[in-house]
C-alpha cells in the first residue's frame, strides 16, 4: 500500500508513512480509512519522506472537491508533514492550498520537528 496508516485511538493519533509513487486513488482510499475509522479529528504526522506524487491537476482539482466534502468530519485534525525533496514539498504545498478544511498544515524537515509541533499543540 503506497500510503501505510497507523491510527492509535488511544493517542488520538494518525500516523501516515508514503511509500513511493502515490496516485489519486491511493489518497482517496487514505481519506476513506480515515473517515472510516473515525479519526479525521486527530493530529496526523504524515512522513512523506519516499513519497512520489503522481497527481495531476485533474486529480488535484478531485481532492480539492473531496476536501470540501470532508467538511462534514470538521473539526478535522492538524497534519505535520515531513518532507526531505522538493518535489514533496510541492505536493503536499499544493495539498495545502485545497479550500474547505479548516485546519493547520505545516511542513518539516524532520520527523522530530514535526513531532514536536504536533504535541504543542
Amino acid at each position: 500500500m503506497p500510503i501505510e496508516i497507523e491510527i492509535d485511538h488511544a493517542k488520538r493519533l494518525v500516523t501516515a508513512k508514503a511509500h513511493g509513487v502515490v496516485r489519486l486513488q491511493d489518497v482517496l482510499d487514505y481519506f476513506e480509512a480515515l473517515a472510516a475509522s473515525g479519526a479525521m479529528p486527530y493530529p496526523k504526522l504524515f512522513d512523506a519522506r519516499q513519497l512520489d506524487s503522481r497527481l495531476s491537476e485533474e486529480d488535484m482539482q478531485v481532492l480539492g472537491e473531496r476536501v470540501r466534502a470532508n467538511a462534514v468530519h470538521d473539526p478535522r485534525g492538524a497534519i505535520a508533514a515531513v518532507v526531505t525533496t522538493p518535489e514533496a514539498r510541492t505536493a503536499i504545498q499544493r495539498f495545502r492550498e485545497l479550500g474547505g478544511a479548516r485546519r493547520p498544515v505545516e511542513i518539516f524537515a524532520t520527523l522530530e520537528g514535526a513531532r514536536a509541533w504536533l504535541a504543542s499543540r
